[in-house]
Parts: structure tokens; sequence; C-alpha cells
């Protein structure tokens, strides 16, 4: 290759290899029936700089890329013409697309999430979210439930609603360090996470999950209505030294240290950890509500890169180790 290789995207029904370099040319190939030799096709001249994801979209004979230039890109893959191009905010770290409504989601170092509508030669920006404090490091769209995963560097994973048109967001908490990955098995519903801490994370998503609530401000505890440190006015009246200010994770409630002195998960709201809560909101808690719906398995090596065969239940991990591992998922992917 003319310049260092930086990502790939293979088609098995095509046999396309299409490989991304850090001169930003995206360099195409047509494997033989045994795998035994590569044919040059063409190459995309996609980028000013370092191409770092590649999507060949067969329905469309589209190619999508992102590089380091900040630029997503879509060409003719049957031309190799540039169709149309955008400009992120932030270098992209995550690429997905939806065949039927033709649209297009981009993560971005920033922690934006960006949703285009893909035309033959132009796009239209839907909207733009952002919910993590990290960087996107992963994304994982189902076309069936017509949801959106990402996942970051905050060590969190959000479900965005796409389809349910309601803003809905749901966070999973389940890591101690950045999502490097994530894979989705469709017919069992289940979300697949992996992270730099070497954990694997097997989610239930075919459970009624609620959305964490957004944290209340208050100058005083919402419990028992002592003043937080900067409510000088109040320290002052009650002459009461004032108190660090925490929330309940459960009901998003300014409260001080004494009234959320106990923990609990809250697996329904993604938190598998236990958190914070406030007293009253650990005694409202149920056993059934701390029942589990994710199970942890460690995969003893620093994960950077994921695939998931559905057909038989495979997963295939590579990390930081220069170790690829694989990994019967069949007793819990099922």
């Amino acid at each position: 290759m003319p310049s260092p290789c930086s990502c790939m995207s293979f088609n098995p029904e095509t046999r396309r290899l299409s490989i991304g370099l850090d001169n930003g040319t995206i360099s195409e190939f047509i494997l033989s029936e045994d795998y035994n030799k590569m044919t040059p096709v063409r190459n995309y001249q996609a980028h000013q700089s370092r191409v770092t994801m590649i999507l060949f979209v067969l329905e469309l004979e589209w190619v999508l890329s992102t590089g380091q230039d900040k630029l997503f890109a879509w060409h003719c893959s049957e031309s190799a013409r540039r169709l149309g191009g955008y400009r992120t905010s932030a270098v992209a770290s995550g690429l997905q697309f939806d065949v039927e409504t033709r649209h297009v989601f981009i993560g971005d170092q920033s922690g934006q999430v960006t949703i285009l509508t893909l035309e033959q030669d132009t796009c239209t920006l839907v909207t733009a979210f952002r919910g993590h404090t990290g960087g996107v490091t992963a994304l994982c769209w189902d076309p069936v439930q017509r949801v959106l995963f990402s996942g970051s560097s905050d060590h969190s994973v959000i479900m965005w609603d796409i389809g349910g048109r309601k803003g809905t967001a749901i966070e999973l908490q389940g890591h101690n360090d950045k999502v490097q990955a994530l894979s989705y098995a469709q017919h069992t519903r289940q979300l697949i996470s992996c992270g730099g801490d070497g954990g694997i994370v097997v989610w239930n998503m075919d459970v009624e999950r609620q959305e964490t609530p957004e944290w209340l401000d208050s100058d005083s505890c919402q419990k028992c209505d002592q003043p937080f440190f900067w409510n000088f006015k109040q320290m002052w009246d009650s002459k009461k030294i004032g108190l660090r200010q925490h929330h309940c994770r459960k009901c998003g409630k300014a409260v001080c240290g004494k009234c959320s002195s106990k923990r609990s998960s809250i697996p329904l709201m993604g938190f598998e950890f236990e958190v914070r809560v406030c007293d009253s909101c650990h005694e409202a808690i149920t056993d059934e509500e701390r029942a589990p719906t994710a199970t942890f398995h460690d995969s003893k090596h620093n994960i950077v890169h994921v695939h998931f065969d559905a057909t038989r239940g495979w997963l295939l991990t590579s990390g930081t180790d220069k170790v690829i591992k694989l990994w019967d998922m069949t007793p819990v992917v099922s």
C-alpha cells in the first residue's frame, strides 16, 4: 500500500474490501472466491488526512467514510465519484447507517451525535444531540427497534430511542473504563459492550427501562433543608455550617451526605453498580427492582475491537496485548 492502513470494511456478499489509508485515500479490492488473491478495483480520493471509518452500503452502492479532517463523505462505489460531504464539529469516532430512511449517524470526539439524511448528492441535517460527558467511541444501530446505542470515554452507554420520536435516552452504567466497542444481537435484543477495563457486558434490552432523572438545582438539601456551603445567607440566619451537595440517582433531588448515606443498584435505570440514593428512595426500591439486567464477563485484556457473529453466537475481541480471542457467547446470548 502507498500509505499506512488506518481502517477497513469488508462485504462478504460481494467480497469487496475497502481500506482507508493515512493519506486520505480509500483503496478498494475484490477478493477471489478462495480468498487467495486481491484484485485492485479503484481508489477514492476521500479525505485530506487519515481515514478513520468506512461503511459500504450495498443496497445503494455507496461508500461512506469519515476522516481526521472532520469531513464525512459519501462516494458512488461504481464510478468512485464523490456524491457529497458534511463537515463535523469534531473528529468523527462512530459511524452507522440506516438503509430504509437513509439516515447516517455520526458520533464525534466532542461527545455529540449528528443525524443526517442522505440523498443522491445532498444531505440534510436532521438533528444533533449530546448526552455524554466524554467523546463518543462507538455507535451501534438497531434497524428493527429503531434505537441507536452510543458508547463513550465517560464509561457509559446511552440508548437513544430514535423511532419513538419522544427523545428518550436511557443510560447504561456497567464499565469502569471507556467503552471501546458495541455489538447488538437483534434476535435476542441483547447489547454487548466491551471496555478498556477488559469487561464484556451483555445487556438485556428486552425489559422496560427507565430514564435517569435530571439533577435538580437547590441552595439547600431538599430533604432536611440544611444549607449547602455556597448559601451564605441561610448559613448565617440558621447559624449552621454549609454542607456539600449530592444528588440522588433515582429521584434527582439535591441532597446532603447525611440524607443520602445509602447505596443501591438500580438496573432498570442502567445502574448495575451501586450508586448514591437518598434514604427515602433506598427504602422504596424493591428487591425486584435490584435484580440485575446484565451479565459481566472478564476478557482479561484491554479490548479495542469487537466483531459479533450472530449466526454462530461467536464474539471476536482484539486487544492492546496483541491477542485476538474468540468467545462462544451462546450460554449468555440466547
